[in-house]
């Protein structure tokens, strides 16, 4: 080999594989090759020390602590019975614009308003023959 020097051994005891392009754990600060970087990979020891995961409550989406030795699903389900702060009834809806059509009880996302009367209908009342416009006879834009 002419150039000894150059890379290092792969830590993992199976591997010892050359590495010229070597990797260092930022756990526990060992070379390993592109095969043995990961935590689980090399059983890192230190993992603890850098790999935090702080779960997050799926109702009220608030970051639940967890100490060392907890298990997560636990501490987020007793969050979730006792400290959770989620209302069902404070969710926005999305459905909010009445038809203002008598006897029609259909919400739309978006505010469908008619050209001549300027009033709210769903979909299906939105032209002025289908919902009985008092609106001026001619319509507001120049189209048609």
């Amino acid at each position: 080999m002419e150039l000894p020097w150059l890379g290092e051994h792969c830590s993992e005891r199976a591997c010892k594989q050359l590495d010229f392009l070597p990797l260092k754990c930022d756990a526990c600060g060992e070379v390993f090759c592109k095969d043995h970087i990961r935590y689980d990979d090399h059983k890192c020891s230190s993992a603890y020390k850098k790999n935090v995961q702080v779960p997050v409550c799926p109702l009220c989406n608030a970051p639940i602590p967890v100490q060392k030795g907890e298990i997560p699903d636990v501490v987020v389900g007793a969050h979730m019975d006792k400290d959770c702060k989620y209302n069902p009834a404070q969710q926005k809806r999305i459905f909010t614009n009445k038809c203002l059509k008598p006897g029609c009880k259909r919400k739309e996302m978006m505010k469908v308003l008619c050209e001549q009367c300027g009033l709210n209908f769903c979909i299906k009342h939105r032209h002025p023959l289908d919902h009985d416009c008092k609106g001026s006879s001619h319509p507001t834009s120049k189209a048609g």
